[in-house]
């Protein structure tokens, strides 16, 4: 219906609104109060959910090693507060199950709850679910409205609040390696390669084949699939140089949504893999014969204003004083940083002499040899790749982790090295050789600690001692087999 038009010589006005030569009365209509910024979130989170006649949420919460937590629970009940509380001591659990000698310590006395709020950023459907499902990823906060200290999204909201501080706006872009492996239901039982559409698995290297990649279509094109319907940035898949080993990037972001985007990643390949039968596994080396898998990171640093790479210098071949500050802080940390790229004790099996994976921390124009690779590119592109973590790291830890060991260079104006042309391998080991080491390395880096939160470093070191202690109990095949009669 159209608008009845105003005539400002009769001063006429639409039903509501004082005609112009009269003065406007007081207090005959009350306008409406203006909505939180949460209720509106509130609103807008709860009319995408009618949108899509959804039934069920899955509020998750990324727990330490970077699995999901939370609560499953009707749409029509679903808000900021219903439901959606859990007690902290789920970041003071091992990857078994135990707590750590000092949880009393750790977690409050009476392991009380934490509140959680929902990001609206992160809602998106359950595309493998049967009925219409959403799962929304939360922030932790304490009964008093903090942020809870010991939930991993907040470590990387700490990290990033630092760099907002300064004007700048950190760009990462992960790549995400994992091996597509047979069912296997007896751990003591070696994993194998699954069969491909041809019927028989991979017995040799196919770096970057095609043909290789093509026979796990089915899989690949579900996956597809769901990572569509979920909106992730996956960008490429490459086959990589193991046995149905494969690898996604990721397109370049900020830093909270490529963890986000990693961790529902991770979900979704292993429901794609298991809906055709076999597992997708992100163990750092799941295999005595194959490499391991990774997750680098690209990251760069833009001006929040102008939205520049601060990386980049005046000229080919130069690059900013920010870049070199920030490089030379990643060799400067990197080490003790450690239990974030590789958390497990698996995980040292890949940073191995022989490997791809790297041994120091040297740098260098794209050799691969290097912790620190620099790729040749423009100058509005450039980057660090950082070559440490692997895939079974928690990808807000490990993106925490990085980030800090950059800050951290620039605020102490570090100078990075003279790049390496040659073989890194070379150089001999310069990172810790076992979970126990660089837990030990951790601890005694203040300037981490400061940065991280020492109630959250205190509670991460326990949790991987305790599971480390766990670990160095069982006794091997190895052990048995060249040991049993042999000393």
């Amino acid at each position: 219906m159209a608008k009845k038009k105003i005539d400002p010589k009769k001063g006429e006005s639409r039903k509501g609104e004082p005609k112009k030569d009269e003065p406007k009365k007081i207090g005959l209509k009350k306008s409406a109060p203006k909505k939180s910024e949460a209720q509106q979130q509130e609103s807008s989170l709860k009319r995408w959910l009618k949108e899509r006649r959804i039934t069920e949420v899955e509020c998750l919460v990324p727990d330490i090693t970077g699995n999901a937590r939370g609560k499953i629970i009707p749409a029509a009940k679903f808000s900021h507060d219903y439901g959606t509380r859990l007690p902290e001591g789920i970041f003071a659990t091992t990857v078994t199950g135990d707590y750590p000698d000092e949880y009393d310590d750790l977690v409050s006395p009476s392991d009380s709850d934490m509140y959680l709020r929902p990001d609206p950023d992160t809602v998106r459907m359950v595309p493998w679910a049967s009925d219409p499902t959403a799962q929304i990823i939360h922030d932790c906060f304490t009964r008093d409205g903090r942020p809870h200290d010991l939930a991993p999204r907040n470590v990387l909201r700490r990290v990033l609040a630092l760099y907002t501080a300064m004007g700048l706006e950190p760009v990462v872009a992960p790549e995400l390696e994992f091996f597509l492996v047979q069912k296997n239901t007896d751990p003591d039982f070696p994993l194998q390669p699954p069969a491909g559409r041809s019927g028989r698995p991979e017995t040799a290297r196919q770096s970057y084949s095609i043909d290789a990649v093509n026979e796990f279509d089915p899989i690949l094109d579900l996956m597809y699939d769901y990572a569509e319907a979920m909106e992730l940035d996956v960008d490429t898949l490459i086959h990589e140089s193991g046995a149905a080993q494969l690898e996604v990037n990721f397109e370049h972001a900020d830093a909270m949504s490529r963890a986000d985007q990693v961790f529902l990643f991770k979900r979704t390949m292993r429901e794609a893999a298991l809906r055709h039968g076999i597992y997708a596994t992100f163990l750092a080396k799941p295999m005595e014969n194959e490499p391991g898998s990774s997750m680098h990171i690209h990251q760069s640093m833009i001006d929040a204003k102008s939205g520049k790479n601060l990386f980049a210098g005046s000229k080919e071949g130069q690059h900013s004083a920010l870049f070199n500050h920030y490089l030379g802080g990643l060799q400067k940390y990197v080490p003790m940083a450690m239990p974030f790229f590789a958390p497990n004790v698996n995980s040292y099996r890949r940073l191995a002499l022989g490997e791809v994976a790297p041994i120091n921390v040297q740098w260098g124009y794209d050799n691969r040899t290097c912790g620190l690779r620099v790729p040749m590119d423009s100058l509005e592109n450039t980057r660090v790749e950082s070559r440490f973590a692997g895939s079974d790291a928690n990808p807000y830890l490990a993106m925490a982790a990085t980030l800090a060991c950059g800050y951290l260079g620039i605020k102490e104006k570090l100078m990075p090295t003279e790049p390496l042309t040659g073989s890194a391998q070379s150089k001999g080991f310069g990172l810790p050789r076992s979970l126990e080491e660089s837990l030990i390395a951790l601890r005694g880096s203040k300037a981490l600690r400061d940065l991280l939160g020492d109630r959250f470093v205190n509670c991460y070191t326990a949790i991987k001692n305790k599971e480390y202690q766990t670990y160095f109990r069982v006794i091997s095949s190895w052990e048995r087999e060249f040991l049993l009669l042999n000393v």
